[in-house]
């Protein structure tokens, strides 16, 4: 039987206990586990859970401060006479957005950069301030500059101290063991090398240090040298109505010195009332002396502009003043040129004397004359002498300025037509240049009435004023860059026609100036009428270059039914146009133009613009006939005169079948007494079943077209002028009246040049035929 020893028991024991225990371990992890995203709380802890939920989020705190400057490292180091260096500034912005976050103040920076890019400063009451993005920590390095205060054995400077958590000074002063002292501040290091001692301190934040040490050199105190300068002064002198204007010009060129003040005397009487100049610092006007502080002391040269002025007393008929010279005092050499100018009209006398030298105006300093506002009357130059002062003496007369010219008539054509009772129809028609003014007053004659008006072709509504009628020379939406047309009609009661006795017509007066008048009256074709008189002239009388309307068109004339401009003949020449019963030109047709009594024929054909034209014609009778498919051949039996040649016109009527219409003119007869032209009997006609006919041809002479045109018994308003015909149109069915308008008469032309603002009457005799 074998013993079983102590520490045997104990072995088995444990190693049962440790199975024990795994066994335990396995049972536990065999314990049921939840579906995956289910989560067993008990009751309490759900209700805990929903109510954290429902409370809201807590905010942020913000940051007391958008920013922080946490240190400042400031290095520097004498240079020159002034002290130069960096100062890097540490911190960190805490809030979204661009903040202006302050570095430093009472320094001159010269340069701001982070991470090699350049930083935005504003300056704002002295302090430099960075515009930088949050939120983020922030280096800035600043290129910084102080002024060096030096004195007999000392040198000093003050150092703003940046406003951040700590701030570290590196300074470099030239010499060996210089002894140095920093209030408030503490120096931490000293060392010496290289002849320069360099020294490490801790700054009080946001105070200034003040900063200084002793130097071996002692420093002569120099003596400050002559100011010597010249001056040129260029004076503008404004004479108004009520005031005299100065302006000088001054340039003023340093030789020797360093000036930081000048003075000058001001003239008696004369209120400063400008001062620029580009190194003008300040001015100051004490006693009557005008002190000019500049802020750079070592420039060369100066520049100021200086303006005075002082009331006129006796603004009335020569009135006088005297010219100020403005003196720098203490200048070496004193010279300048004068301009005088004035406003408004006068008559202005100067008197120069005491060295004063007259000069043309051109010769004037383009700047000096560039301040002038109205054109300069008179200039001068000068140098000063010590016992030679120059004097300039003004006296002027002032007129009264003229009314600006706001509108003018280039022409004026007028028509009038005649009636057996003596009533009268007038148009009016003005060809304007016109800036501003909106109407045209109108002074018409007793028991006259405007019927219509039209500005640039359309319908205006005239007005009465307490002082006349107003005739509109602008409308809505009208707004003219040249020269356009504006017309009114009116008419006149008038006195009937007796069997014999006297007439007048009369225009109204217009505001306006008229260059030339033109005047067309139109009576009744059965008064013979002579003896004219008045203020017009009868226009075959005025020689032709003095008619602007000849020089204006060269002598064309515009067909009344076919709205074609006819070129004037040449002697020898005969030719004309070809229209249709529309006025339509007809281009094509066949002229044969065959001497009576030799028969010799020539031919032509219309071009596109139905125009004729043959030559070498000899005074004698012929006769014209004109042939075109579709249209009755018509031919023009007429008179022609070498010498003085006339354009035919031939209006062609559809054909119904083969035709032939002749019709017989006779030449223009000239009537000396009345300086009119007048055809008297039946100068052309014919008849197709009672009626009367179209123009089929007529002597339209190309030299007095504009003057005279000729209506006789029987023809058709197609022969009058157009300017007759134009207003017959107007007033069949147009025109708000009723008035036997004359169909037949005899028409007579007047000029009148330069009409302003004056009534317009022609007179005459006449006797019933």
């Amino acid at each position: 039987m074998k013993k079983v020893s102590m520490k045997s028991i104990s072995m088995k024991t444990f190693v049962v206990l440790l199975l024990s225990c795994v066994c335990a371990a396995q049972e536990k992890s065999t314990l049921p586990l939840p579906d995956s995203g289910n989560v067993t709380l008990t009751l309490d802890e759900y209700n805990r859970l929903v109510e954290l939920a429902a409370k809201p989020p807590k905010k942020s705190d913000l940051a007391p401060l958008p920013y922080s400057i946490k240190h400042a490292d400031v290095k520097l180091h004498i240079e020159n006479d002034g002290v130069r260096g960096t100062v890097q500034l540490e911190g960190e912005v805490f809030r979204k957005g661009v903040s202006k976050v302050p570095l430093t103040s009472g320094m001159t920076v010269l340069d701001a950069h982070q991470n090699g890019k350049g930083v935005p400063l504003l300056q704002e009451n002295g302090t430099h301030m960075a515009l930088l993005p949050g939120p983020g920590e922030f280096s800035i390095a600043l290129d910084a500059g102080l002024p060096l205060r030096v004195e007999a054995g000392r040198a000093a400077f003050s150092l703003p101290a940046p406003a951040a958590g700590s701030v570290q000074l590196s300074l470099v002063i030239p010499g060996d063991h210089t002894f140095a002292n920093i209030s408030p501040g503490i120096i931490t290091s000293r060392k010496s090398e290289n002849g320069h001692t360099a020294i490490e301190a801790t700054l009080v934040p946001g105070q200034p240090a003040n900063i200084w040490w002793t130097t071996r050199e002692t420093v002569t105190p120099t003596v400050p040298r002559e100011v010597r300068f010249l001056s040129d002064a260029k004076t503008l002198i404004s004479v108004s109505e009520a005031e005299m204007r100065v302006a000088v010009l001054a340039d003023i060129t340093v030789v020797q010195g360093e000036p930081s003040q000048f003075h000058i005397d001001l003239p008696e009487g004369y209120e400063v009332t400008g001062v620029t100049g580009a190194t003008l610092d300040s001015t100051e006007t004490n006693n009557g002396v005008l002190t000019l502080k500049v802020n750079a002391p070592g420039s060369r040269s100066h520049q100021f502009l200086i303006s005075m002025e002082r009331a006129i007393v006796g603004t009335g008929t020569g009135a006088k003043a005297d010219v100020p010279f403005l003196s720098f005092k203490k200048a070496q050499r004193e010279t300048g040129e004068v301009l005088v100018e004035g406003a408004g009209t006068m008559e202005l006398t100067a008197t120069e004397g005491g060295g004063l030298k007259r000069m043309d105006v051109k010769e004037a300093n383009p700047y000096l004359r560039s301040l002038a506002h109205f054109p300069p009357q008179v200039a001068f130059r000068y140098h000063k002498q010590a016992s030679d002062t120059p004097t300039l003496a003004l006296s002027w007369v002032r007129f009264p300025d003229g009314s600006v010219l706001a509108a003018e008539a280039e022409s004026a054509q007028v028509t009038t037509l005649v009636t057996t009772e003596g009533k009268s129809l007038t148009e009016v028609k003005l060809v304007l240049k016109n800036q501003a003014q909106p109407f045209l007053k109108v002074a018409l004659p007793a028991g006259a009435t405007i019927l219509s008006a039209d500005v640039g072709g359309e319908r205006v509504k005239p007005v009465q004023g307490p002082d006349g009628s107003r005739v509109p020379l602008l409308r809505v939406g009208f707004h003219p860059t040249g020269s356009y047309t504006v017309s009114f009609v009116f008419m006149h009661s008038g006195a009937p026609f007796a069997r014999k006795g006297g007439a007048e017509l009369s225009l109204p007066t217009m505001d306006i100036p008229i260059s030339l008048l033109s005047w067309e009256v139109f009576l009744p074709e059965q008064y013979k009428v002579k003896d004219f008189g008045g203020d017009v002239i009868a226009a075959n009388r005025v020689p032709a270059p003095f008619r602007e309307e000849d020089a204006i068109n060269a002598g064309r004339t515009r067909d009344a039914g076919a709205s074609i401009y006819r070129e004037p003949a040449v002697p020898g020449q005969m030719g004309g146009y070809v229209t249709d019963p529309s006025g339509a030109v007809v281009p094509n047709a066949r002229v044969t133009v065959t001497n009576s009594l030799n028969g010799a024929t020539q031919t032509a054909v219309t071009d596109g613009q139905g125009r004729w034209v043959v030559g070498g014609m000899g005074s004698g009778s012929f006769k014209a006939k004109v042939e075109m498919p579709g249209f009755r051949t018509t031919v023009l039996n007429l008179n022609y005169d070498a010498n003085l040649p006339s354009m035919y016109n031939f209006s062609l009527n559809v054909a119904a079948a083969a035709e032939t219409v002749e019709v017989t003119a006779s030449a223009p007869q000239f009537d000396v007494e009345s300086g009119t032209n007048a055809i008297h009997g039946n100068a052309w006609s014919y008849s197709t079943n009672g009626a009367v006919g179209g123009s089929f041809g007529g002597p339209i002479n190309g030299r007095d077209i504009n003057s005279l045109t000729i209506l006789a018994p029987g023809v058709a308003n197609q022969n009058a002028s157009i300017n007759v015909m134009n207003l017959q149109k107007r007033v069949a069915g147009v025109l708000p009246v009723a008035v036997d308008v004359p169909r037949t008469g005899t028409s007579f032309s007047f000029v009148r040049p330069l009409v302003l603002d004056e009534e317009t009457k022609v007179t005459f005799s006449y006797k019933s035929r």
